[in-house]
C-alpha cells in the first residue's frame, strides 16, 4: 500500500473511530446484561410465573383472554395479542388509551391461557432501561438513528482497521503481542490482535444493529406499499365498530397457512395492518423459519381471510437481525460466546482511545522540547 493511500486510511480509522467510540461503549455495555435478558429477569423476578395445569387441560378462548385483558385495564383498548415460542401456555396483551397513543404508554401484560389470569406485566426492571439506553438512549425515533448512524460509522471503522491491518503488521507473526516493547507497542498489539478476532462478528453486529436501527422506517415503506396495496378496496372506510371473534379470525388465519403456527395478531388500526383488517401474523417451527413470520389480512367485521402473502426481504432481513443481534438462536453457548466477544470489543474500543491519547501525547513531546531548545538558544 502506498504511504499516501495508507495516510488517508489512517485517518479514517482514526476519526470514524473517535467518533463513535463512547456511543459504541454505551452499546457494548448495555448489550452486555441484554445478552442475557431472559435470566436477569428469572433471577430478580421479572418474569411472569405460570400456573401448574393437570394434563389434557383445556385452554380459554382468545376473546376470554382478550375481555380480561381489557377489564384489567377500563379504558384501553387492544392493540396487540401474541404468543411466546417458549411459553405456550401464555399469552401476552398489548392494551393502550387508543390505537395511536404514544407507544411508551403500551401496557404489556401476560396471561394465562388456561385461566386468563394475569400472571405479570412483561418489559419491566432494569433490562428495560438497558433496552432503551441500547436502542435509542431514551430519545425515541431521533435517538434511534443517531445510534444507527453511529453504527455505520463503526462499520466504517472496522473496514479502515482491516485496511490498514496488514500493511502494519506484514513484518510481525500472527497474533504477535511485543513484551518487550513500550506500553504503547503492547497496547497496539493487543489492538491489533482482539480487532481480528471480533472483525466478523463486529461486522454482523454492527450491520444488524444499523438494520433495526431503521425497522421503523422500512416498516413505513411495507405499509406504504404492500400493505396499501391489498387495503385500496378499504380505503375511506372507518374502523369497524363490531370487531370479528378472535378465534375465527385466528382459524381461518391457520387454516390459510397450514403447518405455521401464530406468532402475533395485530388489531385494525395499528401499525402492522389496515384500519380495517387484522393481521394474523404466523411462524414455522424451525430455528430460522421461527424468526420469519407470514402475515395473512382478514376482515374486521367478518374474520374472513382477505389477503395472503409474504413480507418483503427488507423485512424478512429485520425479523432474523433482531435474534442473531443478541446471540439469541443457540441458547446458552451462543450467548456465552457473544458475551465474550462484546468483551474484547470494549477492550479494542478502550485501547483505540488510549492509543490516540498516548500518539497525541508523544506527538507532543518533541514539540515542547524543540521550543524549550530554542528559547536556551536565544538567551546565549
Amino acid at each position: 500500500m502506498k504511504a499516501r493511500t495508507a495516510r488517508i486510511w489512517s485517518v479514517i480509522h482514526t476519526w470514524t473511530s473517535l467518533i463513535s467510540t463512547v456511543f459504541l461503549l454505551l452499546l457494548c455495555l448495555t448489550g452486555l446484561p441484554l445478552i442475557f435478558h431472559h435470566e436477569i429477569d428469572d433471577a430478580l423476578g421479572y418474569s411472569p410465573k405460570l400456573d401448574v395445569h393437570a394434563t389434557g387441560a383445556s385452554r380459554l378462548s382468545l376473546d376470554a383472554i382478550g375481555a380480561a385483558a381489557l377489564a384489567d385495564h377500563p379504558g384501553n383498548v387492544m392493540l396487540y395479542m401474541g404468543w411466546d415460542k417458549d411459553e405456550p401456555g401464555m399469552v401476552s396483551t398489548f392494551t393502550n388509551r387508543t390505537v395511536t397513543s404514544d407507544p411508551q404508554t403500551t401496557v404489556v401484560k401476560a396471561f394465562d391461557a388456561y385461566t386468563a389470569r394475569p400472571v405479570g406485566l412483561l418489559g419491566t426492571g432494569p433490562m428495560l432501561v438497558m433496552l432503551r439506553l441500547h436502542t435509542d438512549m431514551y430519545l425515541g425515533l431521533p435517538g434511534k438513528w443517531f445510534m444507527g448512524v453511529m453504527g455505520f460509522v463503526f462499520m466504517v471503522a472496522i473496514i479502515s482497521g482491516v485496511v490498514l491491518y496488514w500493511p502494519f503488521t506484514r513484518r510481525l507473526d500472527f497474533a504477535a503481542i511485543r513484551k518487550q516493547k513500550s506500553r504503547r507497542i503492547w497496547w497496539l498489539d493487543w489492538h491489533n490482535l482482539l480487532g481480528v478476532v471480533t472483525v466478523v462478528w463486529a461486522l454482523v453486529v454492527g450491520g444488524t444493529g444499523v438494520l433495526n436501527a431503521y425497522a421503523e422506517i422500512l416498516l413505513g415503506v411495507w405499509q406504504r406499499n404492500e400493505l396499501a396495496a391489498i387495503a385500496a378496496p378499504y380505503a375511506g372506510q372507518p374502523t369497524p365498530a363490531k370487531l370479528a371473534s378472535l378465534d375465527t379470525v385466528l382459524g381461518n388465519a391457520m387454516k390459510a397457512t397450514p403447518g405455521m403456527e401464530p406468532a402475533f395478531i395485530a388489531f385494525p388500526g395499528t401499525p402492522f395492518t389496515s384500519t380495517h383488517h387484522f393481521a394474523v401474523f404466523l411462524r414455522g417451527d424451525t430455528p430460522l423459519t421461527s424468526r420469519l413470520v407470514k402475515p395473512v389480512l382478514l376482515d374486521g367485521e367478518t374474520g374472513a381471510v382477505s389477503s395472503t402473502s409474504d413480507l418483503p426481504v427488507y423485512l424478512k432481513a429485520v425479523l432474523v437481525s433482531q435474534p442473531l443481534h443478541f446471540g439469541d438462536y443457540g441458547g446458552m453457548p451462543l450467548k456465552i460466546i457473544w458475551a465474550l466477544l462484546t468483551v474484547f470489543t470494549i477492550i479494542v474500543l478502550g485501547s483505540g482511545l488510549y492509543l490516540y491519547v498516548a500518539r497525541r501525547r508523544k506527538q507532543r513531546r518533541p514539540a515542547r522540547a524543540g521550543g524549550d531548545t530554542s528559547t536556551v538558544v536565544q538567551a546565549l
